[in-house]
């Protein structure tokens, strides 16, 4: 699958010319209307059911980096259902049979197409390899991957990162960016920080029954395939795929059935190359009693015991823990802020979380839920540091909220959003935490991580071709540190390179 922009149109989800395929049709006026912060027009639903096309190819990590495994939608089978895969374009000598499965979900109005699961073995750690799908008397298109690089590896990593997307035209147009990023670098990986599809509230209304519209979760798949057919597509979940009081019954069934990722899928650790990630179910216990709270405290444990491969850990959720953004308002209060703190009913949050970032030298936490985009400097305990010559002892994780992946912005507070009484998210006074914010543009991030002490993080808003905000993060080496013992490291930023246009 493949976006092409011709003049006027952009053409999403091109399948080779079949009868009974699926395409998405963009007009660019439409997009060119579209008006921040209200997201765009909805795509036409697919009906899998119609398709005979292999369709929403996607890829993910295992915790073995000889190992992708891939996932594939049909409308039927037949006996042959396989990967053929290896290092070379022209000899795919490897083949994965995949095991597959139907579901009828809740309301019972709706049967999934197959949702086929295979795993692809004996892969070269940092290698591109080649894959082909045999499903349902049709073949794909020769696709391209590149593997996890090995765990000692110091290979540079790539990555995309984003959240709240949905299946709007911004979210296809913030997807066509991510495309055209993809014909200048490669990409290891794509992380999404929750709330991938609002199937359970398209176009801001719930669904009949409080029950997902599973076409919406079919036609986000469709989408995003171009960009997760290529590289890693790894996900936390957010409150619109679990059940929460102001989401729906859905519970993370959806989520649970269409996405094949390490662990539980709600919470879990994988290495790629000199980078340990780990995502975080924000809507679940995290103290010292919960499931979640014990093994996060143990996988951590685990990988600072083994900091000299992975000499960067990085955390990946849903709801931040720091936020200017009036809409969810601020969970710890920087600044003094008086507001209502936005966080689930579960133990654990924000306090005791904090504490276990801070006991295992994190060094970056992703999230989304907050429509905008905004990256904080080095923050613990409402404390934060800009001079590092003064802080030389500061040590505390970087923040970075990508939440602008193509659902509504948070620009103004949701009491006052009636065009004559809008007050904007963003008060006059910026918290001393924020480095950079932006409640105006959809977009998407970035990171390269360059080496064993540097990475780049990069924010593209959409439709444009320079990143917005581009900063170098830099880790400072603890003293006494000892390696094999576990590293003592520290964040900070060294260079700030504010590209406003």
């Amino acid at each position: 699958m493949k976006v092409v922009l011709f003049g006027c149109w952009v053409v999403l989800a091109m399948i080779p010319r079949q009868t009974n395929t699926y395409t998405i049709n963009f007009n660019r006026t439409d997009w060119d209307d579209v008006q921040s912060p209200k997201c765009g027009p909805n795509i036409d639903l697919m009906n899998v059911s119609t398709v005979n096309t292999i369709n929403q190819i996607r890829l993910s990590f295992t915790e073995n980096p000889t190992e992708m495994r891939i996932m594939w939608v049909t409308n039927k089978v037949d006996e042959r259902n396989l990967v053929q895969y290896g290092p070379l374009r022209t000899d795919l000598n490897y083949t994965s049979f995949s095991f597959y499965d139907q579901h009828k979900f809740a309301d019972d109005t709706y049967t999934s197409g197959f949702i086929h699961n295979a795993l692809l073995v004996n892969l070269i750690p940092g290698r591109i390899h080649y894959y082909q799908i045999i499903s349902n008397g049709q073949t794909s298109e020769v696709y391209r991957f590149i593997a996890a690089p090995d765990t000692y590896s110091d290979a540079p990593v790539n990555i995309f990162h984003t959240g709240d997307v949905g299946a709007f035209g911004t979210s296809v147009m913030v997807t066509k960016n991510m495309i055209d990023r993809m014909e200048e670098e490669d990409f290891h990986a794509t992380f999404v920080c929750g709330d991938l599809s609002y199937a359970n509230k398209h176009s801001g209304e719930k669904p009949k029954n409080n029950w997902a519209k599973q076409e919406i979760w079919d036609t986000y798949g469709a989408m995003i395939e171009p960009v997760a057919r290529h590289m890693g597509y790894m996900a936390a979940p957010g409150n619109h795929e679990i059940d929460v009081p102001d989401s729906t019954n859905e519970n993370m069934t959806s989520y649970m059935r269409r996405f094949a990722l390490p662990g539980n899928g709600r919470y879990y650790g994988f290495p790629l190359g000199m980078v340990y990630f780990v995502a975080v179910s924000t809507d679940e216990s995290i103290d010292e009693k919960s499931t979640q709270g014990r093994w996060l405290d143990n996988r951590l444990t685990w990988v600072n015991e083994r900091r000299g491969k992975y000499p960067w850990l990085v955390i990946f959720q849903h709801r931040p823990i720091y936020n200017s953004n009036l809409n969810h308002g601020n969970w710890t209060g920087v600044n003094g802020w008086d507001t209502d703190f936005d966080y689930p009913d579960k133990n654990g949050w924000p306090k005791a979380y904090e504490k276990l970032l801070l006991k295992h030298d994190v060094d970056l936490i992703l999230n989304g839920h907050v429509h905008h985009y905004e990256l904080t400097y080095p923050t613990k305990e409402n404390k934060t540091t800009t001079n590092y010559d003064d802080d030389k002892d500061f040590r505390a994780p970087i923040h970075i909220t990508c939440g602008h992946g193509g659902q509504k912005l948070y620009r103004y507070t949701w009491d006052t959003e009636d065009e004559n009484d809008k007050e904007n998210t963003y008060t006059d006074h910026v918290p001393e935490f924020v480095s950079f914010r932006d409640n105006a543009h959809w977009g998407h991030c970035e990171l390269s991580f360059i080496d064993r002490d540097t990475v780049q993080h990069r924010m593209f808003r959409m439709g444009e071709s320079n990143a917005a905000n581009v900063v170098n993060i830099t880790r400072r080496h603890g003293n006494g540190a000892s390696l094999g013992q576990g590293w003592s490291w520290g964040v900070w930023v060294g260079l700030v390179v504010l590209l406003v246009r």
